[in-house]
């Protein structure tokens, strides 16, 4: 005999437990199933470790800045061991608050690996479990290809099991777990070479973020090797290498890190038991209300091929236990004008269109307004990260449709503005805005000469 309930969230990172945690406040009885931690990917092995690395890397890059300004600082270096002894108690902290919270809630936590037996049952070990309502959200791996010594390098999850610092690094991908890696282990003082097969770092952003991303990134001495194909790697007395497609080999690292992508955790879930349709990238198609081709199975997080952001798989999976069991059955996710952030060094934010998205959308209507500097924060340093942004205008009212920002604090004023952007703000909404003086996030609202325009002045 299975036990049953009204709802089973198979994985227990930041979709799965949205939507157990509104569901079992609604009075509910509610399963997780998850054979690791709570808190998934993000809590244990991505933006959460990784932003308290970020101001580790912070704070090392403001001691080496701070004579400059007249204030005494040196640095004797990094103590490795206390940073990620550190990063990890504050971790274990939220592991425990997330298994309290789920225990409090009443949530049956379900150890293991599911895999469904038929469309309202699933497997666990020997036992089954049925519900009403079953909820994918198992989220994503690491890829690996699979080329000749692909052993021979770490991914992001080996990164946050890494020991001791790293002296010489390669990192390959251009995306934003290599983009961010990368500057936080450059700011502890590794040598680091990017390779990527793309011909620009960030290539899914506005051309003028991934421009000066890599103009900050060499200013930083991180050696970038672009329409780089790796065909495999090799280990030799001088260390690891990375050889081309060509022939080409980059050579003495003592750890290479691939970052090419995630791919989802689906292929193990006997999907076809159940008829549930699945690409053949392992991604599970769903309407826009997370409904996939199966009545009573859901999807939602980065399994779905839409935006890979913990904000948003919270946000699909409040919105779906609502509209199951609060009587709301048009509520549903609006995916369009998402922010999101990469924390770089300096960090990037976006929302809305790229200039090139937009001019497939609105064609010759654009107004672009942008402007480059380097930010009062380094007005003593010899050297400082410029900070770039730009504002993409559509129509004769020029509604704002895309904001684009690299820089100092960019990660922080983006919210605001994005919820500008969210109500339909123009041009003019901006520029009637008292700025705040003196501080980057004014320049948003006092560019005045577009760099591009519909009349091509």
């Amino acid at each position: 005999m299975s036990q049953h309930f009204d709802l089973i969230a198979i994985g227990g990172g930041s979709g799965g437990l949205a939507v157990a945690e509104k569901a079992a406040q609604f009075g509910l009885s509610v399963a997780i199933v998850e054979a690791g931690k709570l808190g998934g990917t993000c809590v244990n092995a991505g933006c959460v470790p990784k932003k308290v690395m970020w101001y580790a890397a912070q704070l090392a890059e403001a001691v080496a800045d701070a004579p400059d300004f007249g204030v005494r600082a040196q640095s004797d270096g990094l103590d490795w061991g206390k940073l990620v002894a550190g990063r990890n108690r504050y971790i274990a902290n939220i592991n425990d608050y997330w298994d309290g919270y789920a225990e409090r809630l009443g949530i049956t936590r379900i150890e293991g690996y599911g895999r469904f037996v038929d469309a309202r049952t699933i497997a666990v070990g020997d036992t089954h479990y049925s519900a009403d309502h079953i909820v994918i959200a198992t989220g994503g791996r690491p890829i690996v290809p699979r080329l000749p010594g692909h052993e021979l390098g770490i991914t992001s999850d080996g990164f946050f099991a890494l020991e001791e610092r790293p002296q010489r690094v390669a990192i390959i991908g251009g995306g934003y777990i290599g983009v961010e890696l990368a500057g936080l282990l450059r700011a502890f003082g590794t040598e680091i070479t990017m390779v990527a097969l793309e011909d620009r770092v960030l290539w899914l952003f506005d051309p003028l973020i991934s421009e000066t991303l890599a103009e900050n990134m060499q200013a930083d001495g991180i050696r970038m090797h672009l329409e780089f194909e790796v065909s495999g790697l090799e280990k030799n007395a001088e260390g690891i290498s990375l050889v081309e497609k060509s022939g080409q080999r980059l050579t003495g690292f003592d750890q290479v890190i691939w970052a090419v992508g995630r791919a989802p955790n689906t292929r193990d879930l006997d999907l076809e038991a159940a008829g549930i349709e699945v690409q053949p990238n392992g991604m599970i198609p769903t309407d826009a209300f997370q409904n996939t081709n199966v009545p009573g199975i859901y999807a939602i997080g980065d399994i779905t091929g839409r935006d890979p952001l913990t904000p948003v798989a919270i946000a699909a999976g409040r919105r779906l236990a609502e509209r199951l069991f609060k009587d709301k059955p048009d509520l549903k996710l609006d995916y369009e004008n998402i922010p999101t952030v990469v924390f770089a060094h300096p960090p990037i934010g976006k929302v809305g269109l790229t200039e090139p998205e937009a001019r497939e959308r609105y064609g010759d209507t654009l107004t672009i307004y942008e402007t480059s500097f380097t930010p009062m924060r380094y007005a003593l340093n010899e050297h400082g990260p410029k900070t770039a942004m730009k504002l993409v205008c559509a129509g004769p009212e020029e509604k704002v449709v895309g904001i684009h920002l690299i820089g100092d604090g960019v990660d922080e004023m983006l919210q605001g503005f994005a919820v500008a952007l969210k109500m339909g703000a123009t041009k003019a909404d901006l520029d009637d805005t008292v700025p705040i003086h003196p501080c980057s996030a004014e320049e948003l609202v006092t560019l005045k000469v577009p760099v591009r325009s519909p009349g091509g002045q």
